[in-house]
């Protein structure tokens, strides 16, 4: 009697990934893209809020007694000329140029962190002045809103201390590249946000 050989070798090694072996580079990509399209939601969310509370001051003060123009254009600034270095630092990587990059990334970082502390400063003044998220509902989604972008901002910052770390002490492997490729995205992102809080939230928030 003949009977048919039935192949049971198990699969070559090739033919799937080991638990232990890193994910492919595009895979890991791609993944940041769909975090940032979920930060997307969240932001948009809050944008929703403050548009639809944002004229509900409860007898309170309104966006151009509380809100300091001249100095937010100073925050702004710093922030986006964050980003324009940061964009440096990645020509540098990109010329695999570890010291100019480092010295580039510690200015954009450098430029957040005093973002970060004016922003943080302006909170204090408000609630000093009796302008706390707790006084009206314009104030609650504004707080809301701005101090969400500044905790991204503060997370970046850690981030960033995190992969210069990194760098000094593992150089630009290709996994260190492709983080910092993931961070500048983000770092950039942050600014297209915060962009659409000082035009729509600060700049209409004063002429209403």
């Amino acid at each position: 009697m003949n009977t048919t050989a039935i192949d049971t070798a198990p699969p070559a090694p090739s033919d799937y990934y080991s638990l232990t072996e890193a994910p492919p580079r595009n895979g890991t990509l791609l993944g940041f893209w769909i975090y940032l399209m979920s930060d997307c939601f969240i932001f948009a969310s809050l944008f929703a809020c403050y548009a639809v509370l944002g004229t509900e001051y409860a007898g309170g003060p309104t966006g151009a007694d509380v809100l300091d123009l001249p100095g937010l254009a100073v925050n702004t600034a710093l922030l986006l000329v964050s980003s324009v270095v940061f964009g440096f630092a990645m020509l540098e990587m990109a010329r695999q140029r570890k010291g100019a990059m480092l010295g580039w990334l510690a200015v954009a970082g450098l430029l957040a962190a005093v973002f970060v502390s004016l922003e943080v400063r302006e909170f204090l003044v408000m609630i000093a002045d009796g302008a706390g998220p707790g006084r009206s509902a314009f104030l609650s989604s504004f707080f809301t809103l701005v101090a969400t972008h500044g905790l991204h901002v503060t997370l970046g910052i850690l981030w960033l201390i995190v992969l210069m770390v990194q760098t000094v002490k593992f150089g630009l492997n290709t996994d260190n590249v492709r983080r910092l490729r993931c961070l500048s995205m983000f770092w950039h992102f942050l600014d297209l946000v915060w962009v659409g809080v000082f035009s729509y939230v600060y700049l209409v928030g004063v002429l209403r």
